[in-house]
């Protein structure tokens, strides 16, 4: 890793995008009901949640898997391909992980790739900027 091969807004723009795929994936047309049943929260359970406590650490943890991910990717050969290649391998870590913990949870398979499945794709996201914009 070669920190000064680190694209800054790079990294901000693939920590952003998470949030962003997060607030398009987690949506009522796209999985948001799905989610909620599996998750077994209502809307007014999901409305008495803190927002900003919400929001402000997913942008926060967002930010993190972005950085982390900008080290592995910091060396001089790191190319668009690369970048989107890394991300999903980072992304199966993360989908298992979920997936672990979901299956001890006595979640259902829908609930493992909805939430696994936002996870692969925006580190593959984050890996294809981070890539691309070196």
């Amino acid at each position: 890793m070669n920190p000064s091969l680190i694209n800054w807004p790079a990294v901000l723009l693939a920590g952003l995008s998470a949030f962003a795929l997060g607030g398009i994936w987690y949506s009522r047309p796209l999985f948001g009901n799905a989610w909620m049943q599996d998750s077994n929260l209502t809307e007014d359970q999901i409305k008495q949640g803190n927002k900003g406590k919400i929001f402000g650490f997913t942008a926060f943890f967002s930010l993190i898997m972005a950085v982390n991910l900008a080290m592995f990717l910091a060396q001089p050969t790191t190319t668009v391909a690369w970048g989107a290649e890394a991300g999903f391998l980072a992304g199966i870590w993360t989908f298992s992980a979920i997936s672990i913990s979901a299956l001890f949870e006595l979640k259902c398979w829908r609930y493992i790739f909805i939430n696994g499945g936002y996870s692969l794709i925006s580190l593959t996201l984050m890996g294809t900027i981070i890539g691309l914009w070196r």
